[in-house]
């Protein structure tokens, strides 16, 4: 009945987008100060808990279950209700219900994950995860409904390969209006404590992102071998454009740099992944480390305090890749995709665009104003005697080190 070839194939890409979320722990754990490790990291694993259980609950069944007003699923799998092992997911691929569950579900834990590198040493804990139960209630199982699930921007004509707007531009501008709302911290973080630590978790990342590109096909042909390709392509050309930035206009080669700069272009190829060609791939790899660092310099002039450049790289990447999706997609690289403005279809373009700014707007509004509710409930904002203590003691009563110097 099912493809175990297939089968085999999904449950190792949902094994690998699994090991982003820790990734992701360690890579925003070596940005922050040896005080606050803890208290960033937490926030990743809690979303890789917490994530599941609404994900079983209700998250499921929200995003891909029947139809409300083309925005959001209903609740016919409540609690996975009505689905066994036996269960065929309904797409082209032939695999069993429950991996494609798991592996969605992947997506859902990382992306309110991205969410906390810009409020980093400035949020309290228990109002972190009703932010974190909200947004995804509210925001995220919205989205994927809309994109992926048979929604109205689905129905319309709407492409995202493996997340550009799903995943990396809400979870960009959710990150910047958080920072408009908390402000900047009160005790200037001393920065990286671990750029070592920064570089275990992006090789964590880029090794799961193969995962979720190449695994957004749900099968194994010849697109999957695309994804995967174009993955490391956009990641190499990114990573090396952004060393070569910070040569030119920093006057030195910096790690850091071309660790920050494969992150940009892993986000920036992710919604086009399985529909251009690898010299748009390269393309995009170049022109996504040119704006998001351009975007970060922006940030640093404007005085925003996103902590660990998550609006810069995660928002601006991801919006950057929708929109070079809509120039460059192309029927001839993949028939089950689209043409893009520059093969022949501006119409396609104009969608891309419309949905990924809507969704946007719509997340950062949304953040803005669950944080004003959430303060009124419990206080968002950590005090300056936390900050100058540190989240890891004064909120966890921990510490990542056994000498915090």
């Amino acid at each position: 009945m099912f493809d175990t070839g297939n089968t085999g194939f999904m449950l190792v890409a949902t094994s690998l987008v699994m090991l982003m979320t820790p990734g992701l722990a360690f890579f925003y754990g070596g940005l922050v100060g040896r005080k606050n490790v803890l208290s960033i990291m937490i926030q990743s694993f809690v979303s890789m808990g917490w994530t599941t259980v609404l994900w079983w609950a209700v998250g499921y069944s929200l995003c891909f279950s029947g139809d409300v007003g083309g925005v959001i699923g209903n609740l016919n799998n409540f609690c996975l209700h009505g689905i066994s092992p036996d269960t065929a997911f309904t797409g082209t691929a032939k695999i069993p219900l429950l991996v494609f569950i798991a592996y969605q579900m992947m997506f859902a834990i990382i992306t309110p994950a991205l969410i906390t590198g810009a409020f980093t040493n400035r949020v309290k804990f228990p109002a972190y995860f009703i932010f974190l139960t909200a947004w995804l209630l509210f925001v995220y199982f919205p989205a994927v409904h809309m994109i992926w699930g048979g929604g109205i921007l689905q129905q319309w004509g709407v492409l995202d390969f493996a997340g550009g707007i799903v995943v990396h531009a809400i979870a960009g501008m959710a990150a910047l209006a958080s920072v408009f709302y908390v402000g900047r911290r009160k005790i200037k973080d001393a920065g990286p404590h671990s750029i070592p630590l920064v570089a275990l978790g992006t090789g964590l990342l880029w090794f799961g992102w193969y995962g979720f590109n190449a695994g957004s096909e749900l099968r194994v042909d010849n697109i999957t071998g695309l994804a995967f390709l174009n993955t490391d392509v956009a990641a190499s050309f990114a990573a090396m454009t952004w060393l070569f930035l910070a040569w030119i206009f920093e006057k030195k080669p910096k790690f850091l740099g071309l660790l920050t700069g494969s992150v940009a272009g892993l986000a920036t190829i992710t919604p086009a992944a399985g529909f251009v060609s690898t010299d748009i791939a390269v393309l995009i790899g170049i022109t996504a480390s040119a704006v998001c660092y351009m975007a970060v310099n922006l940030k640093n002039k404007l005085d925003w305090d996103d902590a660990l450049d998550v609006w810069g790289v995660h928002g601006v990447g991801g919006i950057l890749g929708v929109l070079m999706l809509g120039l460059f997609a192309s029927k001839g690289i993949n028939p089950g995709g689209a043409n893009g403005l520059f093969h022949g279809d501006p119409s396609f373009f104009v969608k891309e665009f419309v949905a990924v700014v809507a969704l946007s707007i719509y997340a950062f509004g949304f953040t803005y104003l669950a944080l004003m509710l959430i303060n009124l409930v419990t206080p968002v904002k950590t005090s300056e005697s936390e900050e100058e203590l540190g989240l890891d003691e004064t909120l966890h009563g921990e510490a990542a080190y056994l000498h915090n110097i």
